[in-house]
């Protein structure tokens, strides 16, 4: 059970100096060897180096923990970006990347981090910590101090041309001790002048520089007009403006001034947009792993579901196969929706007590070594597609057929969601359920596609050509709820496929294959056996 670890912090100071302190000699532990390797993060390093500008420094925080229930914290995830450029998972930490090289002669450094201190009592409940010496040993940094070391180290940001960082957590928790990570943040805006600003709107105006287009302009307003009721956001003299005018000679201005005025955030995104976009060998073979695990489990679901299961017990299911495989989690909260909940793009309460015999939609991904899936299948409850589950399952199949070929260096990314909307419209004005293609977006209302890899939606350039390397997703889908304005033989029908595709010179290669598409395939495969079959749990009383 959960021990009250804050009602007993008072006890473990007290007997701070007696804590065990545990020798990694006396236990033999039985840990993954595949982790990323530290040379594979010092080379992450040097190539967001590579794209700095003269005279710059590169700030990254570590996300802050959140509180699950009262004294107990969700399990801990990483910013992906420290993750990526230094490998370290631990929470109140921060990374310097310097373009130059800082000091001279031997004392010389063009990078620092900043980690949690070690602490036996606090160890003894949460776990090892890597510390100053782990930092150094095995992630391979020269210079590497406790997090409370950093009020005093001697770096002058006010020096530097550029100071290149993903905006500033605001919800840093409630510890303001030394070393925490209230206390790097409000150290480095103190040492670089910073001042606050409402991280929504800073991720907003980033995100609007980096992928803001004419072409795009109806979808930006459609997603900022709410926003806009904002204190931070109606102050903004910037938005007022592109809100007030939503033209391209406006946008362009407005990226323009953006960049002025934020310019080491927009080109901190557009720098790690483009590492992070295109995966490097070794990113793969995680990223893999985690796709073919997903897939496999999806596999399992197809055999093992019945009218009866509920939501819940489906996603458990599929949860089993991951950590049967050795993934750590999931790479975001699993959707198990059966007929009208399918239709709700990101169902997630999966509470549904039985399926029956309608279409289950499943977006369900695992997380491996921080790299995650996101494979969805949509099946029958029952084994057996109805002739309408049948036509719409087709069209969306169709579709994603239509656009594999396109999954290559040098298309348009644009290009994959012209053609899924040219054959997803005609498909619905062919089978009667639109009449022109201007109604499409009330039965596929998301894009087909995003970047994959330490996020689920990761960071990756959308505005130009596809590169040998990226991972994307492909997924197509029609949701009909019930009361939409066409014969009721279609209500509540929800389908979505997904799958997960590596970019190549000359096409893409499906990483999700072990996860049947076809809809002959899934009834064969639905009639199968499952290792699930067998169990039997007793009632409760």
């Amino acid at each position: 059970m959960k021990l009250f670890y804050k009602l007993s912090l008072v006890a473990a100071l007290a007997c701070t100096a007696t804590a065990p302190v545990f020798s990694q000699t006396e236990i033999t532990e039985k840990l993954p060897t595949d982790y990323l390797t530290k040379e594979f993060h010092a080379g992450r390093r040097q190539a967001l180096r590579d794209k700095m500008p003269a005279n710059s420094v590169a700030v990254i925080f570590a996300f802050p923990e959140e509180v699950f229930s009262n004294d107990v914290n969700y399990v801990f995830h990483q910013n992906p970006d420290l993750y990526y450029f230094s490998g370290y998972k631990e929470a109140n930490s921060m990374l310097l990347v310097f373009k130059e090289m800082q000091g001279s002669g031997a004392d010389a450094y063009n990078e620092v981090i900043f980690v949690q201190k070690r602490d036996a009592a606090q160890e003894q409940w949460t776990g090892k910590r890597l510390g100053v010496e782990g930092a150094k040993g095995q992630l391979g940094f020269k210079m590497a101090f406790n997090g409370a070391d950093f009020a005093s180290f001697p770096v002058d940001f006010k020096k530097f041309t550029t100071i290149l960082y993903d905006g500033v957590p605001g919800d840093v928790g409630a510890d303001i001790s030394k070393g925490s990570l209230s206390d790097l943040v409000n150290t480095f805006k103190t040492k670089a002048e910073i001042k606050d600003m409402d991280r929504g709107l800073m991720s907003d105006l980033s995100l609007i520089a980096q992928r803001g287009n004419p072409k795009n302009i109806d979808r930006i307003m459609t997603y900022l007009k709410p926003k806009m009721t904002q204190e931070a956001y109606k102050n903004n003299a910037l938005l007022q403006q592109l809100v007030a005018k939503p033209d391209s000679a406006t946008l362009m201005d407005f990226k323009a001034k953006i960049g002025g005025t934020m310019g080491g955030m927009v080109q901190y995104d557009d720098a790690v947009m483009q590492l992070r976009g295109v995966k490097m060998p070794e990113e793969l073979v995680l990223l893999k792993k985690s796709v073919q695990i997903s897939s496999l489990a999806h596999a399992e679901a197809m055999r093992a579901v019945t009218p009866q299961m509920s939501e819940r017990e489906l996603e458990g299911i599929m949860l089993y196969v991951h950590k049967k495989y050795g993934a750590e989690d999931e790479g975001y909260p699993p959707i198990v929706g059966a007929g009208g909940n399918g239709c709700i793009l990101h169902y997630e309460e999966n509470n549904a007590t039985a399926l029956q015999n309608q279409l289950v939609l499943m977006d369900v991904g695992a997380e491996y070594h921080g790299y995650s899936a996101d494979v969805t299948r949509t099946f029958p409850a029952n084994g057996k597609f109805t002739e309408a589950q049948k036509a719409i399952y087709q069209l969306v199949y169709d579709a994603q057929e239509a656009v594999f070929p396109l999954c290559k260096e040098g298309v348009p990314y644009s290009a994959l969601e012209a053609k899924t909307g040219e054959v997803l419209a005609a498909g619905l004005i062919k089978l009667g359920i639109i009449k022109d293609e201007e109604e499409l977006r009330k039965y596929y209302p998301h894009g087909v596609s995003h970047h994959l890899g330490l996020d689920v939606h990761d960071k990756g350039g959308y505005g130009g050509d596809l590169k040998a390397g990226m991972v994307i997703t492909i997924e197509p889908g029609i949701y009909i709820p019930a009361g939409s304005p066409c014969d009721k033989k279609w209500w509540n029908i929800g389908v979505r496929i997904e799958d997960d595709i590596q970019i190549g010179q000359d096409k893409g290669i499906n990483l999700s294959i072990d996860a049947p598409r076809k809809w002959q395939d899934i009834e064969k495969v639905a009639a199968e056996k499952s290792i699930f079959d067998a169990g039997k749990f007793p009632a409760l009383k």
